[in-house]
């Protein structure tokens, strides 16, 4: 595959989602945290921002001053929402679209297991949560402007409505629609219009899982490559319930050290994990979306984009902080030169 320098395909990425900040925690000890539990942590000198900033950010990365990238959400009337708002300002993204909320900006707390893994709590009735449809709806004749030459991208942390909402202005306007939901949103993305408006859907293999209705422990735990066929079989089942929903859906999945999988219904195309000095493996998966959706941009076709993805993913890795923000297009091109 060669360098990802050709002129774009697209020229606006619009995307929605949630716009915040957060914080990470070290935990003490390595059994799962109990209900009623009270146990120390270290705070970690850690950067974390919400998946619209971290998709935009290295979207506009990845991609220069060729392609226009806005984000649609809000934020608080608050310091975070202000300090958040201003850093994605300075990255290079349209603001014209990001409103202030009376509600709180989004925060969110990550907590990590000596191990490695751990979880994530974010904050309910925040800005986010006060996106809607008609958030959506303003940036219409943006769309109309691009039409035929965009990427709309649906992104979590946002109600389901003002997600499909934009999936939907995409279609009327001919744009190609990427999308991706959360473990627990899977009935619901199935059942509720965004998985038949989407064209190209990216998701973990919790959240293929959960598609297929089985659980991903015993291939995430399984020694690669002698997990990949394990792996492979859950994916082409959670794509194969996908289709019945939108025929024409093409499915990437991302498995962490063992890689990620694009399926097209007919095809499973696999990328292998690069090896990288590991830092932080939290916003991975959000940086290859990014780096999907900008090789796309620029005319990849879906195999030749996932390694591509994979690419940005693994420099991602490198930094502590949800956002490298040293991750560029020229490192990406130094660092792997095949990409």
């Amino acid at each position: 595959m060669g360098p990802v320098v050709s002129l774009p395909a697209y020229d606006l990425v619009v995307a929605t989602g949630g716009i915040g900040s957060g914080m990470f925690l070290a935990l003490e000890g390595d059994h799962t945290l109990g209900r009623e539990e009270s146990r120390a942590a270290t705070l970690l000198d850690q950067r974390d921002y919400c998946k619209l900033h971290i998709v935009a950010h290295y979207v506009r990365r990845l991609l220069g001053d060729e392609v226009r990238v806005v984000p649609i959400g809000k934020v608080g009337d608050d310091a975070a929402g202000r300090d958040v708002a201003a850093q994605m300002l300075t990255a290079g993204l349209d603001m014209t679209y990001v409103t202030v909320s009376a509600r709180p900006t989004l925060f969110s707390v990550c907590f990590l297991y000596p191990g490695g893994d751990g979880g994530n709590i974010t904050t309910a009735g925040s800005a986010s949560d006060d996106v809607g449809p008609g958030d959506i709806r303003r940036a219409a004749g943006l769309l109309a402007a691009h039409r035929g030459r965009g990427i709309a991208i649906a992104l979590p942390e946002v109600p389901l409505p003002a997600r499909v909402a934009l999936l939907e202005l995409a279609t009327e306007h001919g744009l190609l629609r990427v999308a991706t939901f959360v473990t627990g949103e899977a009935e619901q993305a199935l059942s509720g219009g965004l998985v038949g408006a989407t064209d190209l859907l990216a998701l973990n293999l919790d959240e293929a899982a959960a598609v297929a209705g089985g659980s991903p422990d015993r291939v995430q735990t399984a020694a690669v490559p002698a997990g990949r066929d394990a792996i492979a079989d859950l994916i082409e089942a959670a794509g194969g319930r996908l289709r019945t929903v939108n025929p024409s859906l093409r499915l990437v999945v991302t498995a962490g050290r063992a890689g990620s999988w694009v399926w097209d219904g007919r095809i499973l195309g696999h990328a292998a994990a690069l090896r990288t000095a590991v830092a932080s493996t939290a916003g991975a998966g959000d940086a290859h979306l990014a780096g999907l959706v900008a090789a796309t941009a620029r005319g990849l076709p879906l195999v030749a984009a996932n390694r591509y993805a994979a690419v940005v993913s693994s420099l991602s890795v490198t930094s502590p902080h949800t956002i490298d923000p040293d991750l560029t297009a020229e490192r990406v091109r130094a660092a792997f030169p095949g990409a």
